[in-house]
């Protein structure tokens, strides 16, 4: 207890709240808890304590419970109610936090309150970063806390997310990622009023109050359930478990009222519904969320234009949810807007805006496949946005979003066939002419042509000419930027704005030469004094560029690569 003490001290909450010790846990003991079964009112369930499971985590403890009285005993442990407070002798003990899926009793296990007022902001934030090469956005996130009783386990109790405005295929498709995280999607509840006008009292929520995490609101909306165990002054404590567990962070939650329970097989749940905003969460941490009462948090507006309809909310500003979000808002703007079942394709055209930064970061690509082209281009768009906003630099801070999806019933995609010169010989200064040769569905051929003038005094040998689509062309030249960590906030926007559209070829000069790259500049066929500095540090590429060329294709998505080579003689 004594480290107890220090660390209630040490957080000035001393004297706030009488908290029950851990070491006092013995089997036997009862005690009350306070959660929402209707409307807001709040009201008491019975607590007997089972036991104390030490070390279920890194310096974790559970408590087990079996809970008793009003519902419980037709619905067993709820989702919703994560965070309801337990008192002991009307001290506080700690929040309902985890249950045992298809479990006939209700018993809980019960998160001790000195481990959730330790969700300060010290703590180190999760270190997960996509790269632009990446296509799972969450993957870097941890999974939720289990405890494993031989054939059952002990799973922190899902968090309700209510998706309004989305549509069924949408949360079917996402819905394998979000339950891995711990969290269970509900469709068709609306997550309640927009994050501006004015804050509710402050009095409105005590321990055992539901709140509505808000992630995005508007005519898409996304909000996150759970209950309040404790509040200190203008501080809360809530859920007894992570969200994400994504650290340091700004998401604005809201009072919510139950509209009613569900039972279930498996795990029941509350329906409800927020209400007036409160506040802002400023700590995901894995025991508990912690935010304050009174402070409004900076939204996002995103603007989603699909066809003839447009789309507009606000979304949370956060490194890790904000680019998850996009990909789950674009694909059901698709979906609700055109057909995403068979062949099709989507033209996206848009920007990021930062706060900050004068140049905005834009693109403009076309997504044609037989099947999966939505989310196709809803995966591609959010990428970007996720290494930008997981690079590390807060200089980088997301001001807007705005799309444009064009929607298309036909495949609109072109592949590189054929590749040939008119000259397979010529002199230093003469011109190359290159034929390109596209096919498309159903037989369609294309063909551009490309021009290249060799330079005078070009030495003889052979030159090669890959024309390749924008995928090839980013992965070739940016494969060091990539892999390098970024040094700042300006080279993660440019190595972005660098990235090539889809839509045109690239025609890269080269000659099999020695050429290295040093953050992200060409240093082709350097002298011999400077190769041998560069190869003590560097490992040389002999694909010595000597220009590019970018041909447009017809507003259509590009794919493949192929190359010719001329022989240069004098």
């Amino acid at each position: 207890m004594r480290t107890l003490a220090l660390l209630l001290a040490s957080l000035g909450l001393a004297g706030a709240a009488a908290l029950f010790p851990l070491d006092q846990v013995k089997p036997g003991l009862r005690g009350a808890g306070k959660t929402v079964f209707q409307g807001g009112r709040i009201e008491e369930f019975q607590v007997e304590i089972l036991g104390l499971m030490e070390n279920v985590g890194p310096k974790q403890s559970l408590i087990l419970a079996r809970l008793s009285g009003g519902p419980i005993a037709q619905t067993g442990v709820l989702q919703g109610m994560s965070g309801s407070p337990v008192y002991i002798d009307g001290k506080l003990l700690g929040a309902v936090a985890m249950a045992f899926p298809f479990s006939k009793e209700p018993i809980a296990g019960i998160r001790p309150i000195g481990e959730m007022l330790a969700a300060a902001p010290a703590q180190a934030s999760p270190s997960a970063r996509v790269s632009l090469q990446d296509q799972d956005l969450l993957a870097g996130l941890p999974k939720p806390m289990e405890a494993i009783f031989g054939a059952s386990r002990l799973l922190e109790i899902s968090t309700p997310v209510s998706f309004g405005g989305f549509t069924r295929q949408t949360i079917e498709r996402f819905a394998p990622q979000l339950r891995a995280l711990g969290l269970e999607p509900v469709q068709g509840v609306s997550a309640g009023s927009a994050t501006g006008g004015k804050l509710g009292d402050p009095k409105a929520i005590q321990p055992g109050s539901m709140i509505s995490v808000h992630l995005v609101t508007g005519d898409f909306s996304v909000g996150a359930d759970g209950t309040v165990t404790h509040v200190d002054g203008d501080r809360v404590y809530a859920f007894g478990h992570r969200l994400l567990a994504v650290g340091s962070t700004e998401l604005p939650f809201a009072r919510a009222e139950v509209l009613a329970l569900l039972p279930s097989l498996a795990t029941s749940f509350k329906i409800s519904a927020s209400r007036e905003m409160m506040g802002t969460i400023s700590q995901d941490r894995s025991t508990a969320l912690s935010g304050l009462l009174g402070r409004r948090a900076a939204m996002v507006p995103v603007s989603i234009a699909v066809g003839r309809a447009t789309y507009r909310m606000e979304m949370v500003n956060e490194r890790f949810l904000s680019p998850f979000l996009l990909q789950i808002i674009a694909y059901s703007a698709i979906d609700a807007t055109e057909r995403t079942v068979g062949t099709g394709s989507f033209a996206v055209r848009g920007e990021f805006a930062f706060a900050g930064h004068a140049a905005p970061v834009r693109f403009d690509n076309v997504y044609a496949a037989d099947s999966g082209a939505a989310m196709q281009a809803a995966t591609m768009t959010a990428i970007p946005l996720a290494y930008l906003m997981q690079g590390g630099f807060d200089a980088l801070r997301l001001k807007e979003i705005s799309l444009r999806i064009e929607p298309f019933d036909q495949k609109r995609q072109w592949s590189i066939d054929q590749v040939y010169s008119a000259r397979p010989v010529v002199r230093p200064g003469e011109t190359v002419d290159l034929n390109i040769s596209l096919a498309g569905e159903n037989g369609q051929e294309l063909v551009r042509r490309a021009s290249f003038r060799t330079p005078p005094g070009l030495t003889p040998g052979p030159l090669f000419f890959t024309v390749s689509d924008a995928m090839t062309r980013n992965l070739t030249e940016l494969r060091p930027v990539i892999g390098t960590p970024p040094r700042s906030a300006q080279q993660m926007v440019a190595a972005v704005n660098n990235l090539k559209t889809n839509t045109r070829m690239y025609v890269r000069v080269w000659r099999p030469e020695p050429s290295y790259q040093l953050q992200g500049a060409d240093l082709p066929s350097p002298p011999p004094s400077l190769h041998m500095l560069l190869a003590r540090a560097l490992t040389p590429s002999y694909s010595s560029k000597l220009a590019e060329l970018e041909i447009e294709g017809s507003g259509a998505a590009i794919t493949g690569s192929k190359s010719v080579t001329v022989e240069v003689k004098e």
